[in-house]
Order: C-alpha cells, then structure tokens, then sequence
C-alpha cells in the first residue's frame, strides 16, 4: 500500500487539531457503494478514537451532473469537529477526513478505514491544524485515558449491525 508518510504521529495537540485525509483506491466496490455499511463505518469510528458524537450519520447516495461521479457521501458531527466520506463507484475512489480539535490516535483511525473499506492504495495527508490558535489551558478536555481508549475500541470492533438513517 502507498502512502505519503511511512508513520503516522499521535495527534500532539500542539496547534488547534489533527486533520487526518486519506484519497483511496484499489478497494471493496461493494463497501463503498452500501450506503448501510458507509453509515456503520462512520457510526464506529467515533467511539474507536475517543470522540463524541453528535449526530448519528449521515449517509446517502449521490448522483449528479457528471454521470461516472456518482457514489455515497456520509457525514458525521462530532463535539470536536467531523468526519466525512464521499465515494466515486465507477472510478472506485473515495476520500476521507477526520478533524478534531482534539488529539487521537492517527495511525489506529487511518487503519480502521482503510481495513474496513480494503483499501490497497492510500494515500495519507495529514496535517496539524491552527498551530497558532490561542487555546485554553484545560488539559483534563484534551486528555485521552487508556482504559476509555480500550473499552472504545473493543465496543467500536464489535460486528453488530447498525440502523441506517437518523
């Protein structure tokens, strides 16, 4: 698998957020074009990198002007910011970002889309957002306990079917 980067950091906190972006191909046709397993994706994600969600998904298929374009695009708002999917099925490309004013585990999120979409070509963009954003000194908000981190990402691994829709 290509990348731009051969390790990801964990998100330092250093400026205002990790803005993690992925541009991918070579993967599972099916999983990007089911609007159902999209939204299970994104329902997981959040609770796997210690995130709060506000919003269920939102997930729904696209087709406009441009015919080939036609694919699923999700959203999920997040207290720290959001993730969003857009898929194209005839070029069988998708993009993904992941920004949060709050640190998380780059790597472990990176690997959950590209093992749950089976992605064999990614490239990975990542960016350390608002590094001169004044921020409040509250580290007790920013901080990620290791036994949360655990519990969430055993929750978030589990094969339990999620409802679509909101």
């Amino acid at each position: 698998m290509r990348q731009t980067e051969n390790a990801l950091p964990l998100a330092s906190g250093q400026g205002f957020g990790p803005h993690l972006m992925l541009d991918c191909s070579a993967c599972n046709l099916e999983k990007i074009s089911d609007v159902a397993y999209v939204f299970d994706v994104l329902n997981r994600l959040p609770d796997l990198i210690g995130m709060t969600k506000i919003t269920q998904p939102y997930v729904f298929p696209y087709s406009g002007l441009v015919p080939e374009d036609k694919g699923v695009t999700g959203l999920v708002v997040i207290a720290e910011s959001h993730l969003s999917f857009h898929s194209f099925i005839e070029k069988d490309y998708f993009f993904f970002d992941l920004f949060s004013c709050k640190p998380f585990d780059v790597e472990t999120a990176r690997q959950f889309i590209v093992d749950a979409f089976e992605v064999k070509k990614a490239e990975t963009h990542y960016v350390e957002r608002g590094l001169d954003f004044p921020r409040s000194e509250h580290p007790a908000a920013y901080a990620l306990s290791a036994g949360k981190t655990l519990t969430t990402m055993n929750h978030a691994l589990r094969d339990e079917p999620v409802p679509v829709g909101v």
